[in-house]
């Protein structure tokens, strides 16, 4: 469906032209980018010309795909009113703002929160479908950089009326501080044990949406008010991985660019730091080594001399997966090794913060292991995924399952293809238990490098194994 607008749609015929995309081309890309979300889009040269020389308008995502598809050739995140197509959805560019006022930051954190769950009520997919696609690395920069110029606010208290709000607001206190970290710890648990896309961590944005947006925007003091943006940038950034670990990209970024900002107003620098690190293993899952390399190094800088050990080793951990993606094995050897020099020197009495308690000599073990599968070298990912599997694996079965689709992929550029099969029939038996997209992909990307194989007995019977898993609906 479309509708017509006034007369051609030069802006978008502009953008076109900068970006280099043909009338066949665009129509392939938004057909693609609606395929990874689920939609079944037939667009073709002669629709674009529509849009372009009749001002034709799509309906639902496309408009979205639109931007996603064109921002994707140039770089950089392109809006609906730079291609003439504001109009067709009048939801905001939500999540994307990292303000410099603290009330601006909290409007902009509880415009996203309603938001989603608005969406998703609407029972059209969300507000994440009419994103779709719309990630781009370079949305990360201006977040960045302010929190690395101004990593704390001056003050955050609050007294009523100070944001536009309906209703007499909220008096917060610690108690009400509480209860929002106990949800951010109960969501870890079940993230860590049934993947971002179990119905128990998908509770996460609601409580975002019902229980930390009110506080917000109640009165607080400034003691409270540090202690409400920390809990609320750790359920944050909570929401980010999740949509990450579930493949909603988009909706990841604009999460995490949020809790940057919330951290801030925490004062919060070891937390702003992770929730960096965060951006940069994302930057790196897609592709962008360098960009995951900032991100990174961003993180570190603001924290040395006030992290712990332990929270620096992963920091310098992250780095070195963004190294690795990078190809300078070099610079991903010298991180390695700094990680593990900084976690020999934490120690058990150290204050660490709860949002660690997931890393340490098993986690650090296998994301070495993936660095030195992106280096390719093998026999190093086989020492530290031998390493990263003795560890007991009830309370962290997504991890469990990803080290052993590393360690299948080991074995098979080891030549041991016996092997390989075994570990990806154990990785299968785990992803099948979760609900985790990100999973499912390393599945997907060993089964691809089976193919030479194909015919080869264990690898029917692995793909066998695998179909129920690759035909669930994401």
């Amino acid at each position: 469906m479309s509708r017509e607008q006034r007369g051609p749609n030069e802006k978008l015929g502009a953008v076109l032209a900068l970006a280099g995309i043909s009338n066949a081309g665009l129509a392939r890309r938004v057909n693609d980018l609606g395929a990874q979300r689920g939609l079944t889009l037939r667009y073709d040269k002669t629709s674009v010309a529509r849009w372009v020389s009749k001002g034709m308008v799509p309906q639902g995502a496309a408009p979205h795909l639109i931007a996603a598809a064109i921002g994707q050739k140039l770089g950089r995140p392109v809006p609906l009113h730079e291609i003439g197509l504001a109009d067709a959805d009048p939801a905001p560019e939500v999540g994307l703002a990292f303000p410099r006022d603290v009330a601006q930051a909290v409007k902009s954190a509880t415009e996203l929160y309603r938001l989603d769950l608005a969406g998703r009520r609407a029972g059209t997919g969300g507000i994440w479908q009419s994103l779709a696609g719309s990630f781009a690395v370079s949305a990360y920069a201006t977040p960045a950089s302010r929190w690395l110029i101004t990593p704390a606010d001056s003050s955050v208290a609050r007294e009523a009326g100070s944001v536009e709000d309906s209703g007499a607001p909220i008096k917060v206190g610690h108690s009400d501080v509480r209860k929002l970290r106990e949800a951010a710890e109960d969501a870890r648990r079940w993230d860590s044990k049934y993947g971002g896309g179990d119905w128990r961590s998908s509770m996460v944005p609601e409580c975002l949406r019902v229980e930390a947006a009110p506080l917000l925007l109640g009165a607080y003091s400034d003691e409270v008010g540090r202690a409400l943006f920390g809990a609320s940038a750790e359920l944050t950034r909570l929401a980010g991985w999740m949509a990450f670990d579930t493949g909603q990209q988009e909706a990841a970024q604009r999460y995490y660019i949020q809790a940057l900002r919330l951290a801030r107003a925490a004062a919060d620098v070891p937390l702003g730091g992770y929730v960096l690190a965060s951006m940069s293993l994302q930057a790196t899952y897609r592709g962008f080594g360098d960009e995951g390399v900032d991100l990174a190094q961003a993180a570190l800088e603001r924290n040395r001399g006030l992290a712990t050990a332990r929270t620096m080793s992963f920091f310098r951990l992250v780095e070195a997966r963004a190294h690795a993606r990078a190809g300078d094995a070099q610079a991903a050897g010298a991180a390695l090794k700094a990680a593990e020099g900084w976690l020999e020197r934490s120690r058990e009495g150290d204050n660490d913060p709860s949002w660690l308690g997931f890393y340490g000599y098993d986690r650090f073990a296998a994301d070495a292991a993936e660095c030195y599968r992106d280096l390719k070298a093998p026999r190093q990912v086989r020492r530290f995924t031998e390493q990263a599997l003795s560890k007991p694996t009830e309370e962290f079965v997504r991890s469990h399952g990803l080290r052993l689709v590393v360690s299948a992929v080991a074995e098979l550029e080891s030549g041991n293809l016996d092997a390989a099969c075994e570990q990806g029939v154990r990785a299968v038996e785990v992803a099948g238990r979760i609900s985790s997209a990100r999973t499912t992909e390393y599945v997907k990307d060993l089964l691809h490098r089976l193919e030479p194989y194909g015919d080869e007995p264990r690898v029917v019977e692995l793909r066998e194994r695998a179909r129920p898993l690759l035909m669930a609906p994401a």
